[in-house]
């Protein structure tokens, strides 16, 4: 049966074996073989740099959510407005 294993988990056995621990002693504990180990190790290491990147702030972007729904607003005002030949506001 296939276990699943949550990110946390796998970066913690990871980062035990990148910090010196004995990989075939760290699998035993974790019942784990070591080519799935080196598996995790290598997405691991290829996408670590991630972590430093910049990433979009949350906040701007419902800023962003809420002019365009906003700007939706205005844009339909002026079409009934042009449409019918008076103003709305």
């Amino acid at each position: 049966m296939r276990r699943k294993w949550d990110a946390r988990k796998k970066a913690k056995i990871v980062l035990e074996g990148l910090m010196g621990g004995c990989v075939n002693d760290l699998c035993r504990s974790h019942d784990l073989r070591p080519g799935q180990y080196y598996k995790w190790r290598g997405q691991f290491l290829e996408q670590c740099h991630q972590i430093f990147e910049k990433r979009p702030n949350l906040s701007s972007e419902s800023e962003l959510i809420a002019e365009n729904e906003e700007l939706k607003k205005l844009v339909g005002e002026l079409t009934l407005e042009l449409t019918s030949g008076k103003s709305s506001r």
